[in-house]
């Protein structure tokens, strides 16, 4: 069953271009893949240690300026400084996780919301190193990738840059996957169900909440990275506090604890504004709307929603099979 659910998403993957040949369709893809990290970075953190995080923009906007200053300012090349920036986002995230290791609920929550806006702060003041409000621009896409007796791969095109970004995502999407599957998540959970009762069982709490912290920082490093490199600019009012928010609410309306909700949540709330773009300025009123409906009657998310309706179905099934 994993195994069909793993071709079908790559054939997805591969079809999606496809059907939107448009580019600013093509970018909304690359977008939404972008939001698929961090919403499955974050998942990883809530949903399963149960840290309620409200500092995710900022492992996002540290991914992003780390890559574009090695890459500009040391001419580093692009993986590398990739990698770099991934890990730098994820020390960033079990620090924060260090210091913050007694707290749980919403103290956490205030805790890490504190952190989003010093690092914004900081990329929004430290002019001499990121810019500030001028922004960097003229941000490079990744190198091409020139294979003997193949096209060359440039990833200045909408749909390479789209292949290579979701690609990525699901490489996340699995390793995070095996993680939630292995013993990891199950020492998590424990973590996430009660704290108290794990740590009698001998369990480190702290240490696995770092863990978890870091893992999931890395991962939207991974996407700041990526979006530098496709946006072509950036500006400290791209990680924003609100931008925490947002993707808080993807993992909420996928359903936190489950990934392939939070991936599910992430394409939503990517592509719906767009669709309703046409509604001028009462879009957001709409969005809202929706948004409060979804969490009134699904709050379990949309995985909730496909359990409830694939049990429905079977229900059907077996009831028209005779006796």
């Amino acid at each position: 069953m994993r195994l069909a659910l793993l071709l079908a998403a790559a054939a997805a993957i591969a079809a999606v271009p496809v059907f939107f040949e448009d580019s600013y369709w093509r970018a909304n893809l690359t977008i939404c893949a972008i939001n698929v990290m961090l919403a499955i970075g974050l998942d990883f953190i809530l949903g399963y240690a149960g840290q309620l995080n409200l500092g995710h923009s900022a492992f996002y906007g540290i991914g992003a300026y780390a890559s574009t200053l090695l890459i500009m300012k040391l001419d580093t090349p692009f993986w590398m400084a990739f990698a770099l920036a991934m890990a730098l986002s994820g020390v960033a995230g079990m620090a924060l996780s260090i210091f913050a290791v007694r707290l749980r609920g919403h103290y956490l929550a205030i805790a890490s919301l504190g952190f989003a806006v010093i690092v914004h702060q900081v990329l929004l003041n430290w002019i001499s190193v990121t810019q500030g409000p001028l922004g960097i621009y003229a941000i490079k896409p990744p190198p091409a990738i020139a294979l003997p007796g193949l096209p060359v791969i440039a990833f200045s095109n909408p749909a390479n840059m789209f292949y290579l970004v979701a690609g990525f995502a699901l490489l996340f999407y699995l390793l995070l996957d095996q993680l939630a599957r292995s013993p990891i998540g199950e020492t998590l959970t424990a973590i996430r169900e009660d704290e108290v009762s794990a740590a009698s069982l001998g369990i480190n709490c702290a240490a696995w909440k770092v863990f978890a912290f870091g893992v999931g920082a890395a991962v939207a490093g991974a996407a700041g990275a990526f979006y530098a490199s496709f946006v072509g600019t950036l500006v400290p009012d791209a990680f924003i506090i609100t931008e925490s928010f947002t993707i808080l609410a993807m993992v909420i309306l996928g359903g936190m604890g489950t990934l392939i909700g939070p991936v599910l949540g992430a394409i939503v709330l990517t592509i719906l504004p767009e669709l309703l773009r046409g509604f001028g300025d009462l879009r957001l009123v709409l969005y809202g709307f929706a948004l409060m409906l979804a969490v009134l009657f699904m709050p379990g998310g949309m995985a909730q929603a496909a359990r409830l309706a694939r049990a429905l179905c079977g229900r059907v099934l077996r009831a028209q099979v005779p006796g």
